[in-house]
C-alpha cells in the first residue's frame, strides 16, 4: 500500500478535509506565520509535487494521478497543476520524459 493513500484518503482539493476549525483565522495565521503560506496553499503545493513524482511514472495517467493526490477528476487536477507548475501534467510529463532520455 503506498504511505500516500492514507493522507489523501478523503481529503478534497478545495481543502474540505481541514474543516471550519481548521481554517479559521487564529488557526491559520499560527498556521501561515512559521509555514509562511497558508494551509490550503501549502496542502496545494505539497499535491503538486507529488504529482509531479507520480507523472514521471510512465504508467500513470493524469487522471490516476489526479485521483491519487485527492481530485476527483482529471480537469480540476490539471488547472491547479498548470497554475503552480506553469505547465499542464501532460507538458510536464513530456518535458520529464525528455530530460529522463
Amino acid at each position: 500500500m503506498d504511505p500516500f493513500d492514507n493522507l489523501l484518503r478523503g481529503v478534497r482539493a478545495d481543502g474540505a478535509v481541514f474543516g471550519r476549525s481548521v481554517l479559521s483565522p487564529p488557526w491559520a495565521l499560527r498556521f501561515t506565520e512559521p509555514v509562511g503560506e497558508s494551509p490550503l496553499a501549502y496542502l496545494t503545493g505539497w499535491r503538486m509535487a507529488l504529482a509531479a513524482d507520480l507523472l514521471a511514472e510512465p504508467a500513470a495517467t493524469v487522471t490516476s494521478v489526479a485521483r491519487r493526490v485527492g481530485y476527483a477528476d482529471a480537469f480540476g487536477f490539471s488547472a491547479a497543476f498548470k497554475r503552480v507548475r506553469g505547465m499542464s501534467p501532460t507538458a510536464y510529463r513530456k518535458e520529464v520524459s525528455a530530460v529522463g532520455a
